[in-house]
C-alpha cells in the first residue's frame, strides 16, 4: 500500500511556500518540536498578514488584492494547523482507548 503525502494531493507546497520549512515528518526529538515549528510558521504568516492589513489601512500599500491573498493564506494556514492538531488529538485518544 502506497501512502502519498498531503503535498501531492492538493498542492499545499506550491500554495504555501512558507510551510515548506516545516519538516513533513516529526523529528527524532518528538512531535513536540514538529508542532512548535508548525505553530511558529503559522504565527509568522499571521504577522505578515497583519502587517499587510496595517499597510493598507495606513495607505502604504495600495494593492487590495495582495492584502486579501495574505489574509487568506493566514486563514488557511491556521485552519490547516487546527486540523493537524485535531487529528493528533484523535490519534492520541484512540491510543488511550486501546486495552493493554
Amino acid at each position: 500500500m502506497i501512502i502519498s503525502g498531503i503535498e501531492s494531493g492538493i498542492g499545499m507546497a506550491k500554495a504555501f511556500p512558507e510551510m515548506n520549512k516545516v519538516s513533513s515528518t516529526p523529528p527524532a526529538d518528538g512531535a513536540g518540536k514538529f508542532f512548535s515549528e508548525l505553530v511558529s510558521k503559522v504565527n509568522d504568516i499571521q504577522v505578515k498578514s497583519d502587517k499587510a492589513v496595517q499597510g493598507l489601512a495606513s495607505g502604504e500599500n495600495k494593492n487590495l488584492h495582495e492584502v486579501m491573498i495574505e489574509v487568506e493564506k493566514a486563514s488557511i494556514s491556521f485552519q490547516f494547523m487546527s486540523q493537524v492538531r485535531n487529528k493528533a488529538l484523535d490519534a492520541y485518544q484512540e491510543v488511550m482507548r486501546m486495552q493493554v
